[in-house]
């Protein structure tokens, strides 16, 4: 490579280093795995490292990444919380140890090592006042970070009041553990919400939450590995803070493993790399650090890393194995995903016997067939992968595989639908989906059974009091008191909600049955159109067609839906049951809002925006997501953003909370 292709490389890597620093640190959506970032930055660094005149400030190998996110407080660092120096092999850890040997010698001083494993999550610094806690923030840039105090403090393991009455700043780590981030997926998937990539990813995204309600709903812990400054006490050893932590009240890492040379320092190294699996949270490597806490003020820092601690990164471990068989597994929104069926083979510590192949493009794109002799590889704690397929090994027998078009648990139609990567069962009797089937049902926009939420639900279908959604109807005082302690008072009132749901209108059954493409507003739409469950059922899809804001793929989403033999059965079921079937009609119905669109923007204090989009449809209104020229009115809260602008921009009405209660008062 002449100078000038490394200066042309240099530039592209800055470039692409910078917008995957961008979505890790500030999106919290990395596109591209830790090892290839890593990799990225290894050639940059290196390619620095030889042409010393190319450095540049800006450069990610210069500075921490990360910014400070909009609608936060900035906190400046006392002390910077540095990043570290990443190295993937033992012989640049030696080089590390030699030139640190060289310093302690110069200053007659005992060298020792502290190892640690590196948690994969989000670092924030800790502020405590005579003992009392007062500030935590994000880590930014190094310098300045985002002050999340209210967000860390619902995070349980965060004490806030000490066992003794100090001035203390100290560095931790927040994340998610296995079994949490597993949980929180889960929950995510019930909802039909995106899925987080990894625990980093769900640890940043929950910390950096504007509201803290909404942090702490989330599974969050944090391990304290570092005092930053202390104005009540001095210490000599790193592993001796760590230890006074403790006393403190901290969370400390609980793997801190104390070497007296750098031979003790890569055992303790392979030693975590041999336990990771066993370990309830996800690490990204080994940190090793500088024991003596006087040497590490000789080492001293450059602006982005200390000179006293490295951080070792495991290589991914590729094996190869045999892809015995693909099979399909029906997720509890009825995604059908493929599962690899391995040859059982032993990697990065874990015996793997079995990986998701996501998607059918997934298969298609590596050309996975049953019978081939694969690639898998485990990069740390991620979910193991087939990398690829060994093609030269194939023997003839090997045939392409497909997806299944019924669903393998229910026998229902499985659908691909256009734009999409998924294939989804439609069988709303499918009880690898019943969870979901019911939980959607009871919601509070579909037909609002109080009392029974996401643990109830589990607990009933655990103990097999329902197998599925009609089962509710049938449900005693006997069946549900047993659920709670002391649990009669519920009971009855649990009893009471599911009776009182037969009487719902029409709409909400429908919005209850979870048919794609059919929420609340393409419900009442339904039900305005056919006004009865019967007429719907039986609604060609020509007619369905006609019904308003109803497209092609919606009305053949909805033609396919009721043309199941799941869904008659369970119409039928719970028809008998007593449950409501036809629209009801609305006494002196109030249509002052007909023709007109809404769009609401920022936080309302009397209202949530569900409850004010509910009013404004109550009223024969429309509420929409974007404003346009057609847009009626914006209705305007505290913290209103861009939509406020461009109404302004527009020029259509702005109205506020109190101009929108005179409206519907009158």
């Amino acid at each position: 490579m002449t100078k000038k292709q490394a200066i042309d490389r240099i530039k592209e890597l800055r470039e692409i280093t910078a917008y995957h620093a961008k979505k890790y640190y500030d999106d919290d959506n990395p596109e591209i795995s830790d090892f290839e970032y890593d990799m990225l930055m290894l050639e940059l660094r290196n390619l620095e490292a030889k042409y010393p005149d190319t450095v540049d400030k800006d450069s990610l190998t210069q500075k921490v990444g990360g910014t400070v996110k909009e609608g936060f407080e900035k906190v400046e660092h006392e002390v910077p919380l540095l990043s570290l120096l990443d190295i993937f092999n033992f012989e640049d850890l030696c080089s590390f140890d030699e030139r640190t040997k060289k310093v302690a010698d110069e200053n007659n001083t005992e060298l020792k090592y502290v190892v640690e494993t590196k948690i994969d999550g989000l670092s924030v610094s800790l502020e405590y006042k005579n003992g009392e806690f007062v500030r935590g923030a994000t880590r930014g840039n190094g310098q300045v970070g985002e002050d999340i105090t209210e967000n860390l403090r619902t995070i349980p393991h965060i004490p806030k009041v000490l066992t003794e009455k100090v001035d203390i700043i100290v560095r931790g780590e927040v994340f998610i553990s296995k079994d949490g981030f597993e949980k929180l997926n889960e929950e995510r998937e019930i909802l039909e919400q995106p899925l987080f990539a990894n625990a980093r990813n769900a640890a940043a995204g929950s910390l950096r939450q504007l509201d803290s309600k909404e942090t702490a709903k989330r599974p969050l812990d944090i391990y304290i590995f570092n005092v930053q400054k202390s104005d009540t006490i001095e210490f000599k050893s790193h592993y001796e803070s760590l230890v006074y932590l403790e006393k403190l009240g901290f969370n400390v890492n609980p793997v801190k493993i104390l070497c007296n040379n750098i031979n003790e320092a890569i055992e303790a190294i392979n030693k975590i790399g041999e336990d990771r699996e066993s370990l309830s949270f996800g690490i990204d490597g080994a940190v090793i650090k500088v024991d003596d806490l006087p040497l590490r003020d000789v080492l001293g820092a450059n602006y982005k890393t200390p000179k006293w601690a490295i951080a070792y990164k495991y290589p991914p471990e590729q094996k190869q194995t045999i892809l015995k068989d693909i099979v399909c597994q029906v997720g509890r929104t009825g995604a059908i995903t493929p599962m690899a069926i391995l040859e059982p083979v032993k990697v990065a510590g874990s015996t793997i016997s079995k990986t998701t192949l996501h998607n059918e493009d997934f298969i298609k794109e590596k050309d996975l067939r049953p019978g081939d002799t694969v690639v898998i590889q485990k990069a740390g704690d991620v979910i193991p992968e087939v990398v690829a397929v060994i093609k030269e090994k194939r023997n003839g027998s090997e045939k392409p595989f497909a997806m299944p078009t019924k669903c393998p648990v229910c026998g229902a139609d499985a659908v691909r639908e256009d734009g999409e990567a998924v294939i989804r069962c439609i069988g709303i009797e499918c009880q690898a989906k019943l969870f979901r089937s019911i939980w959607h049902f009871a919601s509070r926009e579909a037909m609002n059974i109080k009392g029974l939420g996401y643990s109830i639900i589990e607990e009933l279908l655990n103990r097999g009091l329902i197998k599925n959604i009609s089962d509710l109807y049938t449900l005693t005082l006997d069946d549900v008191k047993t659920l709670k302690k002391d649990g009669k008072k519920f009971a009855q009132n649990l009893i009471d909600a599911i009776d009182e749901s037969k009487k719902n209108d029409l709409y909400r059954l429908i919005n209850a049955l979870g048919i794609r493409h059919v929420g609340a507003k393409g419900a009442k739409s339904l039900a305005k159109s056919f006004k009865s469950m019967s007429e719907l059922m039986n609604a060609t899809y020509l007619e369905l067609l006609e019904v308003e804001d109803t497209g092609e793929i919606t009305a053949e989403a909805i033609y396919e839906f009721f043309n199941q033999e799941q869904t008659r059965d369970l119409i039928k079921k719970l028809a008998e049951a007593g449950v409501n079937m036809t629209a009801l009609e609305e006494e002196g119905a109030d249509d002052r809002f007909a023709g007109m669109t809404f769009v609401l923007t920022g936080a309302l204090d009397k209202y949530t925006r569900d409850e004010a989009g509910a009013i404004i449809e109550k009223f024969g209104g429309k509420v929409s997501g974007s404003v346009s020229k057609k847009t009626s009115y914006v209705l305007a809260g505290e913290d209103a953003g861009s939509k406020l602008e461009k109404a302004n921009s527009l020029g259509v009405p702005v109205i506020s909370e109190a101009d929108f209660e005179k409206m519907i008062e009158e």
